[in-house]
């Protein structure tokens, strides 16, 4: 049964930071048509995380209702890399590594959308035939005033801090898109509100129907505090291993879920179920989000057999060689390294996994670092509450 347009609007605003506004859009569900909803990208990294995701899902929340998504690669805007929050100009890139990057960001990006009712467009196909007088027309439609009412550029100019003339045009490019693609609704995050602004402004400029901005929060990362980002460490990579998405999302905190569950699925926990099975099932439904259900259902499997019911000799673990005549700090490292690719110092490793009793082996605690430690073929020394590897 098709939602009412009062029904749509109540779910798409859903978990947004604001919705200019949310009249327009109830007016934009009345018309009875596809709405074509717009989220620009610009692949500048191969991959994404799950920070990235929170506009995809909303994208997608679009597509399950009717609408038209559209799906639009800056491969001509990315090569001057979008100055939104930067105190210092972004380093170029070429076009063919943003093409490169494309390539994996789509692919990942349709774990998510629905490929088949998603129209894609590169925005190179409009700016690279404009003429030089086309371009000094579409600046003649913004005024210096507007762009420094910016607060990255204004605080980098307060600061003493260079800003680069073509850094003010990408709010100038980011608008003229909406009227390329005659966007009813552009998506983004809380950082894109000014330049989704500037093409509503464009919009009423060639006559067409303004578009509604739905700008959605940044998620908070592991940690709980900052939001989201490699540059953190607090990530969760939606092409990590099933098993490693599994363990982070079980690492959230409680007060976190909900958030993760609204942004990350669109959805509500059920408020009457443990907090535990909660966690499971939101770890379960995003993993299986990326790697298909039957490895969401495996990794689920796996974390019950590994700590719910205590029994890692069952469990499917990485297996390392074990360096000979290994102290339990160095080979506490060596695992951590070897079968994770994660460098911790040798302070860390003694305060906070060593001598607080984390690192095991076959369920014994190593609480000495500097221990020699005998092992055999098939020990199971465990690193913490998320890692262990099995000894060959």
């Amino acid at each position: 049964m098709s939602l009412t347009p009062e029904q749509q609007l109540g779910q798409l605003t859903a978990g947004a930071a604001k919705t200019l506004s949310e009249k327009e859009l109830l007016e934009k569900l009345s018309l009875g048509r596809p709405l074509r909803i717009k989220l620009g990208v610009d692949p500048t990294a191969p991959d994404i995380h799950f920070g990235h995701t929170v506009v995809i899902e909303k994208l997608r929340q679009f597509q399950m209702l009717g609408h038209q998504a559209v799906l639009l690669i800056g491969d001509f805007t990315a090569t001057i890399g979008d100055p939104s929050g930067r105190s210092v100009t972004r380093p170029p890139l070429t076009r063919d590594e943003v093409l490169s990057n494309a390539a994996t960001y789509t692919e990942q990006a349709f774990k998510i959308l629905d490929r088949s009712k998603t129209e894609i467009v590169y925005n190179g196909d409009w700016f690279r035939k404009m003429s030089y007088e086309e371009i000094l027309k579409l600046n003649a439609r913004v005024t210096l005033q507007q762009m420094l009412q910016r607060e990255d550029f204004r605080n980098r100019l307060d600061s003493g801090q260079e800003v680069r003339l073509h850094e003010l045009q990408y709010p100038v490019m980011q608008g003229w898109d909406s009227v390329e693609i005659r966007a009813d609704v552009e998506l983004g995050g809380t950082d894109q509100l000014f330049n989704i602004l500037v093409g509503r402004d464009m919009q009423k400029a060639e006559g067409q129907p303004q578009q509604v901005v739905m700008v959605m929060p940044l998620l908070e990362g592991l940690d709980g505090v900052k939001k989201m980002s490699k540059s953190y460490g607090n990530y969760i990579g939606v092409s990590e291993p099933p098993q490693e998405m599994f363990g982070k999302i079980m690492s959230v905190s409680d007060e976190l879920m909900d958030r993760y569950y609204l942004l990350l699925l669109g959805e509500k926990r059920d408020p009457s179920s443990h907090p535990m099975d909660s966690k499971k099932s939101l770890a379960e439904k995003l993993t299986a989000r990326y790697h298909g259900a039957e490895a969401g259902t495996a990794a689920r499997e796996d974390w019950d057999t590994r700590f719910s019911k205590k029994d890692l000799t069952a469990a499917e673990l990485p297996e390392i060689s074990v360096p000979a005549d290994s102290t339990v700090l160095s080979l506490t490292a060596y695992a951590f390294l070897t079968a994770f690719g994660i460098e911790k110092s040798n302070g860390e490793l003694r305060k906070q996994f060593i001598q607080s009793g984390s690192v095991q082996l076959n369920g014994e605690k190593l609480t000495d670092p500097a221990a020699s430690v005998a092992t055999q073929p098939g020990d199971v020394l465990k690193l913490s509450k998320k890692h262990a590897v099995r000894l060959k």
